[in-house]
């Protein structure tokens, strides 16, 4: 996971460099700022992980490898909870609000059991990241945020960062439980 965080901030660090030094490979005329980048990389897991949620069939939600020695896994359905809550408490931390329990547990709702509920969860939870996102500024982008540890998770822009990251972290534990039960991920089709 940390070498994902690590690869991440390197491409971030290479696409903002190539962005000031005027290198974006094709003239634009939307001025590309921090938070436009981001916000650009937040669409791009939606993107793969909203069609990896709707390609699995509801029957399998309930899903865990059982092969291999693995123990005490999430199911397909609670892999979808995790990140989508992860999502929202960063939202929620980006924007100075308090997350609420079941996103600062990082589980989500006890109450969303069905495909169709999940698969919404999961589409708000960008949805949210997308709102918050949109608050980053020059100004505050890494500016401290109260009550928060660690390196990237002290600022607005490292937690947007981090969200994308632990996603895709998720994105390729989906990807295999959809492989184990004979289902190609959308983006590989």
């Amino acid at each position: 996971m940390n070498k994902l965080k690590s690869l991440l901030a390197c491409l971030f660090l290479l696409t903002l460099s190539s962005v000031m030094s005027g290198q974006t490979g094709k003239p634009s005329t939307i001025p590309l700022n921090t938070r436009h980048i981001i916000d650009a990389w937040i669409s791009n897991t939606e993107a793969h992980l909203v069609p990896v949620a709707e390609a699995m069939p509801e029957d399998k939600y309930s899903f865990t490898p059982t092969i291999g020695g693995f123990t005490n896994l999430r199911t397909f359905a609670e892999q979808l909870k995790h990140l989508a809550a992860n999502n929202y408490s960063v939202s929620a931390n980006i924007l100075g609000n308090k997350p609420t329990p079941d996103q600062a547990n990082e589980k989500g709702p006890d109450a969303l059991r069905t495909k169709a509920e999940i698969v919404e969860y999961v589409k708000g939870s960008f949805a949210a990241l997308h709102k918050a996102v949109a608050t980053i500024s020059q100004e505050n982008e890494v500016e401290p945020l109260t009550n928060m540890s660690g390196t990237w998770q002290r600022a607005r822009l490292g937690l947007a960062i981090d969200a994308i990251a632990h996603s895709f972290d998720h994105y390729g534990q989906l990807a295999e439980y959809l492989r184990m039960n004979g289902i190609v991920p959308p983006a590989s089709r």
